[in-house]
Order: structure tokens, then C-alpha cells, then sequence
């Protein structure tokens, strides 16, 4: 079996179990279809039910958040989510992470993935049904232009209807209340790259940075146009999930379908009248209507279809009218579809399968990478570079000098002193230029809370006590309590031998 893969149309089929064949373009044929406007019924149920609860916590998460506050210590920000790029810091609660730590937010962004193909190989886009930005904004753009110019079928008299005074009040009123969300959304945003409180002081008093300014308004008119024009055409032609996500799929994937063996064959029904010999589909067309895409969920599982389950929300509401079972739109997999093909029985929702195991272990390492990494982290960072020029000096008594640039990383909240040794070398002397300490066996070096310190350092050997030209050696920091706090390794170059 083939499908075409054509122009975007409104309820236009495209099965996942059937393979593609792709239309020769045409010169002149246009590369897009014209957007077709789409009027989503507004409808009650479970699953708008779910929804609501998930647009109402996460843009709570997303708006309130930078305005928590977090007690840090007096040498640190006091927001407790914040990308200090001008400190070069990430910020999370009790977590901070440094420049030299990128790899935990690679760690971070690799366990989302693998969540997110693991939720996918379950139950299909459920992220796009409930998570994604787009479609939260989306919702949240409908429900103001629901309460402004009415449900579905005042949303499109009003669209086909001339320009009176109470058309454009109507319109001036959605856009305004469209651009002040999209406004908070861009503020928000920005609040989470500086200090919430300041920067909302400055954008009100119109001193804030510049980059602030330009970082809100370009957030500000995507929002709009996303949320408020674009819709469904993000989804369809912009977003990559949709074009790869049956890949993470199989037939044992619950997605929300049609139960065509219980609905065909479709047609009106008179109250009164048998259910014998037809199904129990009245054709009432009311899942297109509620529809966010504006497809047919009963023409099987397109591209388009985001799982919301709106369409079965609908479904399920015309059953309780007629006093059918629920469920005629719902849940389903196509293994099941293939069994209730032939007579068997369905299979229960299968939580652990070879692909889903692949991907929760996937997800399990990467969480497992990233939690003992972090018991196992130092507040302390160390970094060793010898000079190049000269690479050694031989001084006047004999003895081989060589120079080395010593950085040590402080992540604690307080100042602190560390012991620094050289191992490797037989009675290494050491000398700290900047404080002029003369050579001495170890070095007290003082960094101060959250920062890093620089020291050039001198290390002197008997040339006698040299064996090879270069020999490797190690730097040590001890803390005020005589342990190891970290160590680095590098070389000590001398003449040729």
C-alpha cells in the first residue's frame, strides 16, 4: 500500500502502517499551501481537562519562577534560576554550574531527549499534546480569542462578516490582549538572564540594557506570530518532530485513533432507531470541529494529529447523548487494530518492550552519569600550564628553573587557603612572583569565594637531581585540613642529558 504525499490539506489521511511515494513537484506548483483558516470548537472533557491543568502550571512555572528567591551567601546572586552570562554562571537552586562544567548541561539536554523518545514510544506525541510551547501558547492565544469573539461558529461569522465598528472593537481588544502576552513571554524570558527585580525596574523606567530591549522584542513578535497566525503551520511544515517521530514508534504505541470497527459504517441515527448492521460513527463531524489541526481523525494517523485527544472528547460526549459506549475515539494501538481485524482480543497497554527498554536504559545512564557526577564533584578546580619561552632557565648556582601559570578554580561560598606541592621531583623549591614569598618547599595560596585566581609559579631542581630531560611531575592542592583536594598533572623540562 502507498500514500501521496501532497499539498497540505485540512483532514487529509496519512496512515502510519503504509508506506510513502512521493508526488513529482511541478514547476509553478507552490512549495506551501495556503494556510486554510481553522476554527477549533471549544469542547469539555478529560482530556481538555488535562490541558488546562498543564497550560496553567507550566506558564506558572515559566512566569514566576525568576522571581523565587534563593539564599546563596553574600557573594552570589540571590535568583534561584538565573544564566549569569556576565559571571559566566548557570544557576539552579543549589546547583551552580561553571563554564568548565558545559558538559553537565549536555548531560541534562541528553536525558530530555531520550525522555522525550521514551514517552514517545509509549503514548506518541504527548509532548506536543501537553507540553510543547507551541501548543500551550496556542491555547492560551484561543482561550482569549474564544472570550472576545465567541465559539466556532461566531469565530467564523464574525471572519466572513464585513468590517463594522463591532468587528474591529472586537479585533483591536484580541490583538491587544495578544500583544501583552506576547510581551510577558519575551519579559519572562529575558528575566531569567538577569536579575528579575532589576531588569523589570529598568524596562519600566526604560533604562534597561540594550540587549534586553532587543532580546524581549524579537521574543514578543514570535510569540505573536506563532501563537496568534502561524499555529498549526509550526506544527505541520516548521517542527522536525513531527517528520521523524514514527521512527520512535511501533505498533504496540498507543495513539489516540478511530475505532473503525465499531464505527463503519458511519451515518445519521434517528433516536429510536436499531444500531443493527452500522456503526456506531453519526457522522456529526463534531471531532473535526474541536480539532486544533483541523483533521479527521477517522481517515487514520496523520502526520498533522498532535494526540491531544480533543477529538475524543468530543466523541465521547456525543456517546453519552445517544447512550453508547465511550471510547469510539480514544487510546488505541495498531496491534490492536490489526487483532480486532481478525477477531482476537486486545492486548493491555505494554509498558516495557524492546524499544521502550532502549530508550528508559538510555535514559537511566545518562541520569545515572549525571548524578554521580555530581556527588562525586570538587568545589575546587585546578589548571597547569608550563611556559613554552623559555622553556627552562638554568640559573647561576647551577639549579633548573621552570615557569608555570597555576590557576585554581574556588566554587565554595568562602575565601579559602590552599597548600600547593609539587610531586615528581626530588626537593622541589617553589616561588610565588606575585607576593614575592621567595622559593619555599610549598606555597600558601589564598582564593577568594566563587572565583578564579591566577599565580605564577617558579619551580627550582638541582640539575644534578635530574635523571632525564623531562620528567613528569605533579601539582597538588591541599585543603586547611592537610587532605588532597585535587591534583594536576604536566612536566618539569631541564637540559638534555
Amino acid at each position: 500500500m502507498t500514500i501521496e504525499i501532497k499539498q497540505h490539506e485540512a483532514a487529509k489521511p496519512i496512515p502510519l502502517n503504509e508506506t510513502f511515494e512521493a508526488v513529482d513537484w511541478q514547476e509553478g506548483q507552490p512549495l506551501f499551501a495556503k494556510r486554510i483558516k481553522i476554527f477549533p470548537k471549544r469542547v469539555k472533557g478529560l482530556f481538555r481537562t488535562i490541558k488546562w491543568w498543564f497550560l496553567g502550571v507550566l506558564l506558572g512555572i515559566y512566569y514566576l519562577l525568576p522571581w523565587v528567591r534563593w539564599d546563596r551567601g553574600e557573594f552570589a546572586p540571590d535568583q534561584a534560576v538565573l544564566f549569569d552570562i556576565a559571571s559566566r554562571r548557570f544557576y539552579f537552586f543549589d546547583i551552580e554550574i561553571w563554564p568548565q562544567e558545559i558538559i553537565y548541561l549536555v548531560g541534562i539536554l541528553a536525558g530530555a531527549a531520550m525522555g522525550l523518545f521514551f514517552v514517545t514510544s509509549l503514548i506518541g506525541r504527548a509532548w506536543c499534546a501537553f507540553g510543547c510551547p507551541q501548543t500551550v501558547w496556542t491555547d492560551l492565544f484561543m482561550f482569549i480569542e474564544r472570550r472576545i469573539e465567541g465559539d466556532r461558529n461566531q469565530r467564523i461569522k464574525l471572519d466572513k462578516g464585513s468590517w463594522t465598528f463591532k468587528k474591529i472593537r472586537k479585533r483591536v481588544i484580541k490583538h491587544a490582549l495578544w500583544l501583552v502576552v506576547s510581551a510577558g513571554t519575551g519579559g519572562a524570558w529575558a528575566f531569567y538572564f538577569m536579575d528579575a527585580p532589576t531588569l523589570a525596574s529598568g524596562l519600566m523606567h526604560l533604562h534597561a540594557p540594550t540587549a534586553a530591549w532587543i532580546t524581549v522584542g524579537l521574543l514578543t513578535a514570535m510569540t505573536y506570530v506563532m501563537a496568534g497566525f502561524a499555529r498549526e503551520q509550526v506544527c505541520t511544515y516548521m517542527c522536525p518532530y513531527s517528520r521523524f517521530q514514527s521512527a520512535m514508534m511501533d505498533k504496540e504505541t498507543w495513539m489516540v485513533s478511530y475505532k473503525a470497527d465499531r464505527g463503519e459504517a458511519r451515518g445519521k441515527h434517528k433516536r429510536g432507531t436499531t444500531w443493527d448492521n452500522r456503526g456506531h460513527c453519526v457522522d456529526c463531524t463534531q471531532c473535526v470541529a474541536v480539532c486544533p489541526m483541523g483533521i479527521d481523525i477517522r481517515n487514520g494517523m496523520q502526520m498533522e494529529c498532535i494526540n491531544c485527544g480533543l477529538c475524543a472528547d468530543a466523541c465521547n460526549n456525543v456517546m453519552s447523548r445517544l447512550d453508547l459506549p465511550s471510547g469510539l475515539i480514544g487510546y488505541d494501538s495498531l496491534s490492536n487494530v490489526e487483532r480486532r481485524s481478525r477477531g482476537e482480543a486486545e492486548k493491555p497497554f505494554t509498558l516495557l518492550r524492546v524499544r521502550t527498554f532502549m530508550y528508559l536504559a538510555a535514559l537511566s545512564i545518562v541520569a545515572s552519569f549525571l548524578v554521580s557526577s555530581f556527588m562525586l564533584r570538587k568545589d575546587v578546580g585546578l589548571s597547569v600550564i608550563r611556559d613554552r619561552n623559555p622553556v627552562f632557565v638554568m640559573l647561576s648556582n647551577g639549579d633548573i628553573r621552570d615557569g608555570y601559570t597555576v590557576k585554581i578554580l574556588n566554587k565554595s561560598r568562602s575565601q579559602r587557603t590552599y597548600q600547593l606541592e609539587i610531586l615528581g621531583l626530588s626537593d622541589p623549591m617553589l616561588e610565588e612572583t606575585g607576593h614575592n614569598t621567595g622559593f619555599q618547599p610549598s606555597l600558601q595560596l589564598t582564593v577568594a569565594p566563587d572565583e578564579v585566581e591566577d599565580f605564577r609559579i617558579y619551580v627550582r631542581q638541582h640539575n644534578s637531581d635530574l635523571h632525564t630531560t623531562q620528567t613528569e611531575v605533579v601539582f597538588r592542592l591541599l585543603d586547611k585540613n592537610g587532605d588532597e583536594a585535587i591534583r594536576e598533572g604536566t612536566q618539569f623540562i631541564g637540559p638534555e642529558k
